[in-house]
């Protein structure tokens, strides 16, 4: 069984890079397509990888200014020749499920949503005050474009994996296409639960407007209860212009320095929505509780009662209500701990490759009978 992975861009280290790399894990022969790659910006796990780029990556900054180069995406991927594989795995938010394959290529989308800015949150991204008159302009008309190509993009697709619930039922919305639910990897192992308690509420979070951490930072400033928020980004200068004493923004810290807020923490605060969410199941792989705003992939990372809370509607009023009527000593580390590891990096493994093989199974056959 001969595998290629196909991959959006290569251009920083995220959840989906994370997924890369347990993908060559589990298949270290095959060869990652991608649009653009930007070494400087991925960890040393990368540099043994058979990485193959588009015409795309040859343009003027593409590296940096990829998304600049989103109308070209389409002929981009479509361009791989991928004839020679009898599995593709594309790992897709934006173009990688529109590669071409042969009938008897068997193509699995590991899609971590319909592309956001073309279907659900169009008109949210049309809002934004940085879209200038002439792109507001020529916006429409390269999204019904976009629009248009994803879903026939879609057809091409034998089997799609959704990364939480929520993503399948945009994957039905717009595809209309069923799938099965793998959840990401996360290093679990990573974490542990620690007996030592401190008092201080805990945001881990890129700091950029859709993650919402002005609300943790709004409502805690309320409460006057100490909260710690780690990470950076362009929203920084901002929150820490709006916190009071009692909110620490602390930057981007190491892997290490996270690990140990995380462990002592009192809870785990996650305004934002997300597709899946790492940063809540790291929380609880470090035995604690979660309150988090109740939508999108925390709904099926957390169990209310049991590793944390929700709180509705997104406001920082519904947060400050719940972190008051939180009650830290109803959890137990350890079945909060024991609740993550459904979603450690060799289970996914595990059940991505079982998947692969079963599939792989059933679309040879099905082919030889038509045959």
């Amino acid at each position: 069984m001969k595998v290629a992975i196909v991959h959006d861009w290569l251009t920083n280290m995220g959840g989906a890079e994370r997924v890369i790399l347990a993908l060559h894990e589990i298949f270290p022969d095959a060869p990652v397509f991608t649009m653009v790659h930007n070494p400087d910006k991925l960890p040393p796990e990368f540099v043994n990888i058979d990485i193959r780029t588009s015409f795309i990556q040859k343009l003027p900054k593409a590296k940096t200014k990829y998304q600049t180069y989103l109308p070209f995406m389409p002929t981009a991927v479509e361009q791989f020749d991928l004839s020679e594989y009898d599995v593709v795995i594309s790992s897709s938010h934006a173009c990688a499920k529109g590669v071409i394959t042969r009938p008897e290529t068997l193509h699995i989308c590991y899609c971590y949503t319909p592309m956001r800015y073309a279907w659900f949150l169009y008109h949210e991204y049309m809002r934004l005050e940085r879209v200038s008159r002439i792109k507001r302009f020529i916006i429409p008309f390269l999204m019904n474009y976009l629009r248009m190509w994803d879903r026939l993009a879609a057809d091409r697709v034998d089997d799609f994996i959704a990364i939480s619930t929520g993503v399948g039922h945009r994957i039905k919305k717009y595809y209309r296409r069923e799938s099965n639910i793998i959840f990401p990897p996360v290093d679990t192992g990573y974490y542990t639960p620690s007996d030592t308690v401190e008092d201080y509420f805990l945001v881990v979070s890129r700091l950029v407007a859709y993650k919402r951490a002005d609300l943790a930072v709004e409502a805690f400033n309320r409460l006057g209860l100490p909260l710690v928020v780690v990470g950076d980004g362009p929203e920084m200068d901002k929150l820490r212009r709006m916190a009071k004493s009692n909110v620490r923004i602390m930057g981007r810290l190491s892997d290490e320095e996270t690990r140990k807020y995380y462990a002592h923490c009192k809870a785990f605060i996650f305004p934002g929505e997300e597709d899946f969410g790492i940063t809540p199941v790291e929380a609880q792989a470090a035995g604690r509780p979660v309150i988090a705003y109740g939508a999108g992939g925390t709904l099926d990372t957390v169990q209310k009662g049991v590793t944390g809370e929700f709180f509705y509607p997104q406001t920082a009023d519904a947060l400050a209500a719940a972190v008051k009527a939180f009650d830290a000593g109803k959890y137990d580390s350890q079945v909060i701990r024991k609740h993550a590891e459904n979603f450690d990096t060799r289970k996914f493994q595990d059940i991505f490759h079982e998947y692969v093989l079963k599939k792989f199974d059933e679309h040879s056959s099905s082919y030889l009978r038509r045959e």
